[in-house]
């Protein structure tokens, strides 16, 4: 050891996120925030993710609003988000010129740090991101989505770090959306990225496995430089570990964090209220806050469980769960072993649920299989089963990288957006949310107008007498 640890805080994003579907309103962060600025953390993840989604589908508030208080409230602290590469925070792959875009608006609003990953780690699929950040003076951190099975062994793993090194990224992130990153695992990981690179290495996991805090114990151990924890409210079970308990296991070695425990206590002292009142809500579910082995064992990140488990409630099929867990990991290996996350996760986890459904495997391939299987989510881990590929459209398979077939397009949303636009920004939540943006700029309009928003007419977007 020898160095101190640094800390960066999840709570206004991924602690939220994790916990209560990411529906917590900037009125119930803000009151924490100039504390939050204080307690010493290296960074703050407060945007990106979902958090863009669940503004303008659920809370009524514009997402780069939310940024730019977020700057003016947290002057000293560096700011950080979490963009999906070439998805950004939509669900396809967007043209050059709207990630370009797109990365400068959330730098010129206020973010320092953009962590940027690829749910396949195909490095092409975040090469455009990476670039933007570095030419608008941003840190980019890309993160490496952690996962485990055939063909992710060292040798892959120490490939695609120094892979990353030489895109430019400023440092590197083991991202362990799934909490399976064992403590040997994080020991041996940390010990080969810190002989092998000279960018600093973060890293990241979840409660739900149970494994976290010891996992980071032996990461930080092996030389990590920074870690991602949840301040106590808003930690454990699907979220990260709390910031509290990881800062006094390090006091007084030669990683402490030097952060303040009394700010910190504060900080939960006022999210304690906000927890208390998501649990009288309902908004709260207490099943995110247990710990789930079933991950362990099927590989299946919690947020993919509670997705099988809606699915197949739809379907009258819950006695089919045990089935269709059993089926994900061999639909995994047939699609080339991807990392379950989003989308990736959601494809392989739907396609489980058909294959039992139908009684036979693989009668009917859903569009996102499909895509995925002539490479159009970018280049799988593993080859894909030949038996699979030989069911899509040989004409329609690529090898190249997946955003090389896309057309500039920032022109073209900018006259589609046309009277809604009321800032620069307002084109690129159209380009990623679509008809859900203009709804949400309708509400907007309506709110600052004195008009109640959901009095507004959707179909015929005008605004009652």
């Amino acid at each position: 050891m020898g160095k101190k640890l640094k800390i960066m805080e999840t709570a206004i994003r991924d602690g939220q996120q994790s916990l209560i579907a990411t529906r917590m309103p900037f009125s119930d962060m803000e009151p924490a925030l100039a504390l939050m600025d204080e307690a010493g953390y290296d960074a703050i993840e407060c945007w990106g993710g979902a958090t863009f989604d669940a503004c303008i589908r659920f809370l009524d508030e514009d997402p780069w609003e939310r940024l730019r208080k977020l700057r003016d409230a947290m002057p000293k602290t560096r700011l950080q988000m979490l963009l999906r590469g070439q998805n950004l925070l939509g669900y396809r792959h967007y043209p050059d010129d709207v990630v370009d875009y797109f990365v400068k608006k959330s730098i010129d609003n206020g973010i320092d740090i953009i962590r940027i990953f690829d749910a396949l780690n195909d490095l092409r699929n975040v090469e455009s991101a990476v670039k933007s950040t570095k030419e608008y003076g941003g840190h980019a951190q890309v993160a490496m989505s952690y996962t485990i099975g055939e063909p992710y062994t060292p040798e892959y793993w120490k490939d695609l770090a120094l892979r990353i090194q030489d895109l430019g990224a400023d440092s590197i992130c083991v991202k362990d959306m799934a909490g399976l990153m064992l403590p040997d695992a994080a020991a041996e990981m940390v010990t080969m990225l810190k002989a092998n690179l000279e960018i600093p290495v973060h890293v990241h996991t979840h409660c739900t496995s149970g494994v976290a805090p010891v996992t980071y114990y032996r990461a930080v151990l092996a030389g990590a430089d920074c870690i991602d924890t949840a301040i106590s409210p808003f930690s454990g079970g699907t979220s990260q570990p709390a910031t509290e308990v990881m800062v006094e296991i390090f006091r007084g070695t030669g990683s402490d964090t030097g952060l303040d425990m009394g700010v910190l206590e504060k900080i939960a002292a006022h999210f304690q209220i906000v927890r208390d009142d998501a649990l009288k809500s309902g908004l709260m579910n207490t099943k995110v806050l247990g710990t789930d082995i079933k991950t362990l064992i099927y590989q299946v990140p919690g947020g993919m469980l509670s997705n099988l488990v809606s699915q197949l409630k739809e379907q009258n099929a819950e006695d089919r769960y045990l089935e269709v867990l059993q089926e994900v990991p061999r639909v995994r290996n047939d699609l080339g072993m991807p990392p379950l996350v989003t989308p990736s996760s959601q494809i392989v986890g739907t396609q489980a649920v058909l294959n039992v459904l139908m009684g036979e495997r693989y009668r009917i391939l859903t569009k996102e299989t499909q895509e995925m299987l002539k490479g159009r989510y970018g280049q799988t881990p593993m080859p894909v089963s030949p038996d699979l590929l030989a069911k899509t459209d040989e004409s329609e398979r690529i090898t190249c990288r997946p955003a090389d077939l896309l057309e500039p397009e920032l022109g073209k949303l900018e006259e589609e957006v046309g009277e809604y636009k009321e800032q620069d920004e307002d084109v690129l939540t159209y380009a990623l949310f679509g008809q859900v943006a203009l709804e949400y700029f309708r509400r907007r309009a309506a709110i600052r107008n004195g008009v109640d928003p959901d009095a507004i007419d959707m179909k015929n977007k005008s605004y009652p007498a």
